[in-house]
């Protein structure tokens, strides 16, 4: 079908589609009148994604992120906001609702959750494109009605979000509160067997007290270097070969020393005596004798002396032993002590240990507790809901525009569905199609088959003639 045959059937056909075009416009603007009003009330709210969280002190990164803004529309969608707006306008409590609902649902279900249904039809929940705003808006025959559901349909999302927020903070505070027990526990299981390992050994402070044993066994060290020291000099002393006479000790001693000058003294005085009186003399005899009895004193002082050096030697050798004795039992008491050290330093280091995990788990404890004692959240209405004052449905101009439209297309479809059903021959073109053979010469007509440009210069002349007629 070409162009022009399809003018030429519009041509034809044009009361049908003028009739359609009418029928539809009529009838809506009649279903249009009849339906009943419906307001739409709306409000916005915003979302604060940036400002750090006032417990924990720290922007969440949940907050940033894309899906973001689409959670909280499917929140503001869900039943829990829809029953909680059942809630705060009390709507089951009106007896009117109630035998509504006995009447639609026999007793069946629940009441909220059939209202909460009700008013999820009738909202409209939009987020902005750039910006972190939520607009929610609802539609009803009432436009305080609808305001008022609208407002309560904001509430009810802060309320939930504020839920969502706080109920998870809830259950952890609660675990929290409980591994604190634990901790607390553990930390005082910890205490208790460090002050019962230090009662036991008496060990107060490990430090100290290994400082005091420590210069204790270096004491006893240099006792023993010092008495090792005198031990191997009276050794060497009693196995001299100038013999006693020779010792340090024996010389230097003032008795032995006295009764030697006394000896020379009296030696001299006896060899005068015996040159002048002669050896029987009194004088010299007793002078003889006086010298045998200091020389046997002077033996024995030296053999006095010798033997101090032997007892001495044998002094020091029992006092090495016991020294060694002593050294040996203060080492193994100082490996007891540093293995007693080492002992306390693991208990400590327990209640080190403790003492972090139960701070940790206190400060948690405590900001979780916060966290569910939250009533803030980073949600805000922007705008409240007000009466509109104008109806949002049916739009009259917009339905009749849209019906013209709508009728001029079923039209032109009827057109052609009647043109298809009975198919006739318009012009020269349509009988060539018809009989399959070329058109050599027409009848009854001295000009030529009108051009596409005449036929629809005819088609808008005659379009204007039924308009003119009207006016």
């Amino acid at each position: 079908m070409t162009l022009q045959q399809f003018l030429l059937i519009l041509r034809a056909r044009a009361r049908i589609i003028l009739y359609t075009l009418l029928g539809v416009v009529a009838l809506t603007l009649i279903v249009s009148l009849l339906l009943p009003k419906q307001y739409t009330a709306s409000t916005a709210v915003v979302l604060d994604v940036k400002s750090p969280d006032p417990v924990a002190g720290m922007v969440l990164p949940g907050l940033m992120a894309p899906g973001y803004m689409a959670t909280q529309v499917d929140i503001v969608n869900s039943d829990r906001v829809a029953q909680r707006v059942v809630k705060l306008l009390h709507m089951d409590e009106n007896p009117k609702i109630r035998a509504q609902w006995q009447e639609a649902t026999e007793g069946r279900g629940d009441l909220v959750s059939w209202l909460g249904e009700l008013l999820q039809k009738k909202l409209n929940v939009k987020p902005s494109r750039e910006s972190n705003v939520i607009n929610i808006s609802f539609s009803g025959s009432d436009p305080a009605f609808a305001a008022a559901v609208t407002n309560a349909f904001a509430q009810a999302f802060i309320d939930v979000s504020l839920e969502l927020k706080v109920e998870p903070a809830r259950q952890y505070s609660t675990w929290f509160d409980e591994q604190t027990k634990v901790q607390r526990s553990k930390l005082e299981a910890a205490q208790a067997a460090l002050s019962a390992y230090q009662q036991k050994t008496g060990i107060v402070a490990t430090d100290e007290r290994l400082d005091y044993e420590t210069a204790k066994l270096n004491e006893l060290s240099s006792q023993l270097t010092n008495v090792q020291a005198q031990t191997s000099d009276s050794h060497s002393k009693q196995k001299s070969a100038g013999g006693s006479e020779t010792l340090t000790e024996v010389i230097q001693n003032p008795l032995i020393n006295n009764l030697k000058s006394d000896i020379a003294r009296l030696e001299a005085k006896q060899q005068e005596s015996s040159i002048n009186l002669g050896k029987n003399h009194p004088q010299t005899v007793r002078n003889a004798s006086e010298i045998v009895s200091l020389k046997e004193r002077l033996a024995v002082e030296t053999s006095k002396i010798s033997g101090s050096l032997s007892t001495s030697y044998q002094v020091g050798k029992q006092k090495e032993k016991e020294l060694l004795e002593a050294i040996d039992a203060q080492k193994a008491r100082l490996l007891d002590i540093s293995q007693q050290r080492d002992a306390i330093n693991v208990l400590k280091r327990d209640v080190e240990t403790a003492q972090r995990a139960f701070e940790a788990v206190s400060q948690r404890a405590s900001q979780t507790r916060l966290e569910s004692q939250s009533v803030q959240t980073n949600l805000a209405v922007l705008n409240p809901a007000i009466e509109p004052p104008e109806a949002s449905s049916p739009k009259l101009l917009l339905n009749l525009i849209l019906s013209v439209f709508i009728g001029t297309l079923l039209g032109v479809g009827a057109a052609l569905a009647l043109e298809l059903g009975n198919r006739r021959i318009r012009s020269a073109a349509d009988l060539s199609d018809a009989i399959k053979l070329p058109l050599l010469a027409s009848i009854g007509s001295t000009h030529a088959p009108p051009t596409l440009r005449e036929t629809l210069l005819s088609f808008f002349a005659w379009r204007k003639r039924p308009l003119a007629l009207a006016r």
